[in-house]
């Protein structure tokens, strides 16, 4: 039995050492390209961050309207693309008589925009759902009441 115990060889200390550093450094290489790609795409889908200022239902002359002030607090440019209205959250329909201060439907990074819906008959009291889309991908789902 002692001569199968002499018969085995291992590797040498420094020859593990260096097979561990070389793991080890591996590991850190692929673990920081991974948090990199993953930090990346995160970042970027964040950079529009809509929200909803405030609601506002007003008439002017016989016209009923509703007043919308949307802000962009993030990094990038949003354009809105389309604004649905409805009495409830799952039958929105698309308002197309829209006016947008500045004549712009862009919200440009960190300010603000004014979407006014003209010749939309709400009534006082009443809960409305809105969802304002952008081309870039953006929704912004939100109830008020009139």
């Amino acid at each position: 039995m002692r001569t199968m115990l002499k018969s085995k060889k291992g590797i040498s200390p420094i020859l593990a050492t260096l097979l561990l550093i070389v793991i080890a450094v591996a590991a850190v290489i692929v673990t920081y390209a991974w948090v990199m790609t993953f930090t990346g795409s995160t970042t970027s889908q964040g950079s529009v961050m809509l929200k909803v200022d405030n609601v506002r239902f007003y008439t002017q002359g016989e016209i009923p309207r509703i007043e919308i002030v949307v802000r962009n607090t993030g990094t990038a440019d949003a354009t809105v693309d389309t604004v649905y209205v409805g009495e409830t959250s799952s039958n929105l329909v698309e308002h197309t008589n829209i006016l947008y201060s500045g004549g712009s439907p862009v919200v440009t990074a960190g300010s603000t925009l004014t979407i006014t819906l003209r010749n939309y008959a709400w009534e006082d009291g009443e809960m409305y759902y809105f969802n304002i889309a952008t081309k870039e991908g953006f929704s912004l789902p939100f109830p008020a009441e009139a």
